[in-house]
């Protein structure tokens, strides 16, 4: 069993700088009050914050430091379990994650992930969404069981029952059979493998005892025939040597020629146009301007006519160039497709000359080979007793093989046997249908001492059906706000008093956040505290709540939260 002892948080949320700390432990019952905006459900936020690294509401992680320092947010949170003591200290600005036992920090060598998975399932055994089933029953972020989808239902029963040991039974089978997979594929590749060789080996053995002139004579004909292949394949590469030579002592040095030549154009065009702008700038000057900018002199206009007529005679001379140029331009780069187009050529009959030398030896090494084969007949006694000795190897080979085979085949069914097992319908369901006949059996008497008279019937499937006194069939949606709130008040109880039977994830810490404000008329919560009376002395309740006028009497400790210079503390 957990046992929460003390909390407390600084520069969290709207707290400031100097710590607030609870002690779950003081009394039995708690009322925590205090305005809107005033810090109540800090505290919630907090624990959580401190066990899982996020906090109850939906609150961005940047959001939880408090605005105006803006630095040093720092959770610590204490409690026992298993007879050790724990202290989880947490924090943002700095990003701190530690884990006291017995005052001694654990082992911090692992990644984040890692040490939050420690905390979880090695430590508290539960995770946040069973925590905000167990611990929690809130107004804010919180989802109530029944709202809940089926496979999330199911995680949280088999965290209470603990069960989820299954779960991770089935996965390391799954592992394992995942690797027999691998080893079955294997064998049976090379079972495939031997019996190629078994094969090949026969048909070896059956070529020499079936060794005749026909054989001889076949495969010398076949070594003509790559010859003969050969002997064309070497005509063809002497055209290509002579195209190739031909070509290369023109073409390359054509076209680096070329490539100058239009480099040089390429640069004449550029001057040209260059020129061109400059004369009609000058132009554009003594047809715009009376006065000289410089001297503020006026221009004689024969002067001004005589730029002019140079102006638009030289500009013709230089458009006139420039078109000759861009004709000769034109030209080379006509000439330099045409030298590209030979290089090509040139390219792809070395490539064809490529190509030829490596069809040519590889002929060459297969009529070594064939050649290899026709002197191995001539003498084929000992080749057959070798040959029938290495066939018999392959066959024992192959028989072993099939043997593994069979162990690990026979392995896997044995463990798809167990897997079916470990299924959701297997051993957890049987388990789950044990435990559902006390689970409906709670959920009814809560409901009863809540006034709310229904029978509540939970299936295998984790699937509510909800009858009235006139066995009408409701599901939960059915029902009003308050009506609603009954079932989830008595989800919860039940969910600790299943908890506490199973010793799995049971704890003395029940927060109830702003759940007397939501729904409940003033008969609910006089019913719902005669449950809060009924629980054990090791069950710590605080209930956060705005209805301080009506509880106030009802609870053995008060805690006030208030707003002092912008910053949440306990009054």
């Amino acid at each position: 069993m957990i046992i929460f002892k003390s909390l407390r948080w600084r520069n969290f949320l709207s707290t400031g700088n100097n710590w607030t700390e609870v002690d779950f432990l003081t009394h039995k019952t708690h009322l925590v009050v205090g305005h809107n905006g005033a810090g109540k459900s800090t505290m919630l936020d907090a624990l959580a914050f401190a066990l899982f690294g996020k906090p109850h509401r939906n609150i961005n992680k940047p959001q939880l430091v408090n605005s105006i320092n803006n630095k040093d947010c720092s959770v610590e949170v204490i409690f026992t379990v298993g007879g050790f003591e724990y202290k989880i200290i947490r924090g943002l600005k700095p990003v701190v994650f530690e884990i006291y036992r017995n005052n001694v920090l654990l082992n911090q060598e692992s990644h984040n992930k890692e040490y939050q998975k420690i905390l979880e399932q090695n430590i508290l055994k539960l995770n946040h969404k069973s925590f905000h089933q167990i611990v929690v029953l809130g107004s804010s972020s919180f989802i109530p069981f029944m709202q809940l989808p089926a496979q999330h239902r199911r995680d949280v029963i088999e965290d209470l029952l603990d069960i989820g040991i299954f779960s991770k039974m089935n996965i390391i089978l799954k592992e394992k059979n995942s690797n027999l997979k691998d080893k079955i594929r294997d064998v049976e590749y090379q079972i495939e493998v031997l019996k190629n060789k078994i094969e090949t080996q026969k048909k070896y053995i059956t070529d020499i005892n079936r060794i005749n002139k026909d054989l001889r004579e076949q495969k010398e004909a076949h070594i003509r025939t790559l010859r003969d292949e050969s002997a064309e394949l070497s005509r063809q590469n002497d055209e290509l040597l002579i195209k190739i030579s031909h070509n290369n002592a023109v073409w390359p040095f054509t076209l680096q020629k070329l490539q100058k030549k239009q480099s040089l154009l390429f640069q004449y065009q550029t001057q040209f146009n260059t020129d061109i702008k400059t004369v009609v700038k000058d132009a554009k000057f003594f047809e715009e301007n009376d006065d000289c900018p410089t001297c503020t002199q006026k221009i004689d206009e024969s002067v001004r006519q005589s730029k002019l007529d140079y102006a638009k005679n030289r500009a013709k001379e230089l458009q006139d160039a420039l078109s000759k140029l861009n004709t000769e331009i034109e030209n080379i780069a006509s000439e330099l497709k045409t030298a590209q187009d030979r290089i090509t050529d040139i390219n792809t009959w070395q490539n064809e000359l490529n190509n030829n030398s490596q069809t040519i030896h590889r002929i060459n090494s297969q009529v070594n080979l064939i050649h290899d084969e026709i002197e191995n007949l001539t003498d084929t006694t000992s080749d057959i007793s070798l040959a029938k000795n290495d066939l018999q190897k392959f066959i024992d080979e192959k028989d072993s093989r099939f043997e593994e085979k069979l162990k690990h085949s026979e392995q896997y069914q044995y463990n798809a046997a167990i897997a079916e097992m470990l299924k959701d319908t297997g051993i957890k369901t049987k388990i789950v249908k044990q435990y559902l006949p006390v689970i409906n059996k709670l959920v009814n008497q809560y409901l009863q001492t809540l006034d709310f008279f229904v029978h509540f019937h939970l299936d295998e499937a984790f699937t509510e059906s909800i009858r009235s006194r006139h066995r009408d069939s409701f599901s939960y949606d059915s029902f009003s706000e308050g009506e609603k709130q009954r079932i989830d008040l008595a989800l919860l109880f039940t969910w600790r008093q299943v908890a506490k039977m199973k010793n799995s994830i049971a704890t003395n810490l029940l927060i109830l956040d702003e759940t007397f404000d939501s729904s409940l008329d003033y008969e609910g919560v006089d019913n719902l505290m005669k449950i809060i009376y009924s629980l054990d002395d090791n069950t710590n309740v605080f209930v956060i709540s705005h209805k301080g006028d009506i509880l106030d009497g009802k609870f053995e400790n008060k805690i006030e939260f208030v707003k002092d210079k912008n910053f949440s503390k306990i009054k």
